[in-house]
């Protein structure tokens, strides 16, 4: 019955934000899993959110890593490969959005000619890593 009410309060909300000519809204990603598909888990503590813009150039390769708090990350320009190991390999281009993996370690990498740039949006707590090396 919950969930019926806050639906219901859901849609009422975005007819309303259409009539009050709210801006347009364009949603580029809406999920409660990774990339990979595990249940995303917010880490405890006090909330701390990271939003930074990473470059990686032509030809790097990260090292294998994981992610111990959700990350949203949004390809600005270029195209990145991403290396899941066992759950295979991924391609990111321009516009793509995605909540990265974070217990499968993983690598990016840049196999084009120019940079890729994307917006990652760290959603963590006060004393928890954005990343961390592979086990």
């Amino acid at each position: 019955m919950k969930k019926i009410i806050l639906l219901l309060a859901l849609l009422a909300t975005g007819a309303q934000a259409q009539e009050s000519n709210y801006y347009p809204v364009q949603e580029l990603l809406v999920t409660g899993k990774t990339i990979v598909g595990e249940a995303i888990q917010y880490p405890s503590g006090a909330p701390k959110i990271t939003v930074a813009v990473v470059t990686v150039a032509p030809g790097a390769v990260a090292a294998f890593h994981r992610h111990p708090v959700p990350l949203v990350a949004y390809i600005l320009e270029g195209e990145l490969t991403v290396d899941y190991g066992s759950e295979g390999v991924k391609t990111f281009r321009q516009g793509d959005a995605l909540v990265e993996a974070m217990h499968v370690p993983h690598r990016g990498m840049n196999q084009g000619s120019g940079v890729v740039r994307l917006l990652a949006v760290y959603v963590g707590a006060e004393g928890s890593a954005n990343v961390a090396p592979a086990k």
